[in-house]
């Protein structure tokens, strides 16, 4: 039932709301605390990932061929640089946009 007042509570709260958003300051610094755990999830990621398909590619080959261990470590080996090539591109990306973001602040 409404309030015979004519104010509404639930707008009163939401007016409160936001400015105690605008309030605490740009909304990207809460995301900044878990920018790091995610960047370093995905290089473990990148990681694994490029010696898993290194591995599934060895072990199919020396299935094929059977010749069982030699595919098998050249490409898990393969696979790890592959791994490490994707997260150091992945640092430098990161490091790119950190120094544009430090530029920004220093402008602006």
């Amino acid at each position: 039932m409404p309030d015979p007042t004519g104010d509404d509570p639930l707008y009163d709260l939401d007016k409160r709301i936001k400015a105690a958003k605008m309030a605490s300051g740009p909304e990207h610094q809460m995301d900044d605390h878990h920018s790091g755990a995610h960047l370093a999830w995905r290089m473990v990621i990148e990681l694994v990932a490029g010696i898993a398909v290194g591995f599934v590619i060895g072990y199919g080959l020396d299935v094929l061929f059977e010749t069982l261990p030699i595919f098998l470590v050249t490409f898990i080996l393969l696979g790890f640089v592959a791994g490490v090539k994707t997260m150091l591109k992945t640092a430098q990306e990161v490091q790119v946009r950190e120094m544009a973001r430090a530029d920004d602040k220093k402008k602006g």
